[in-house]
């Protein structure tokens, strides 16, 4: 069984968790901190309510992202900053599609998400909020990445041994992190 849970991202001086944008869910530890007071904290398991991006966004003054990685197989990701909005979005698309069954009910993945080249456009305007520049072309290629289609686990396509390189979905989700700027690998 693979990791259920959420990484929360966002920019304070304080720590995340002492947030009211962040209050229901105590629960969070802090997973990693970058240069200029951004931090990444994690909410394991898929119960509770770890609260609102658009409500951190707005506490902090800063984009905040919040990414719900499912069983170690596919995440969503939620973005939010106070003047470029909110965006929504997922990694590891081919898993994701089987999570929410959507063809089932007549529906595509783009019902739900945006897809890579939208969503990297938005992520560039998050990142510059942010205050990075980001390039499209490297995030759409993270958002693209699909390892449920017969890629490598690490997205190369070469063979390798991945044994030893985690989980697909949060290895996904910090490269994608690093492609915007907030947290480098």
């Amino acid at each position: 069984m693979g990791y259920w849970g959420y990484f929360v991202v966002g920019r304070a001086e304080r720590p995340l968790r002492e947030l009211d944008a962040l209050s229901r869910a105590a629960d969070m530890s802090l997973r990693r901190s970058a240069p200029g007071d951004w931090q990444v904290w994690e909410f394991p398991g898929g119960d509770g309510d770890v609260g609102n991006m658009n409500d951190l966004a707005g506490q902090t003054g800063a984009p905040a992202l919040f990414g719900y990685v499912m069983d170690s197989d596919c995440v969503v990701v939620e973005a939010a900053a106070p003047e470029s909005g909110a965006w929504t979005t997922c990694l590891a698309r081919s898993a994701m599609a089987g999570y929410l069954g959507a063809e089932r009910d007549g529906l595509t993945l783009e019902d739900y998400f945006l897809e890579p080249r939208d969503a990297a456009e938005r992520a560039v305007a998050w990142a510059a909020e942010a205050g990075y520049a980001a390039s499209a072309g490297e995030l759409t290629a993270v958002l693209s990445d699909d390892p449920g289609s017969g890629a490598d686990r690490d997205g190369d396509a070469d063979g390798d041994a991945d044994a030893d390189l985690g989980p697909v979905a949060e290895n996904l989700f910090f490269r994608f992190l690093d492609r915007l700027g907030v947290v480098p690998l």
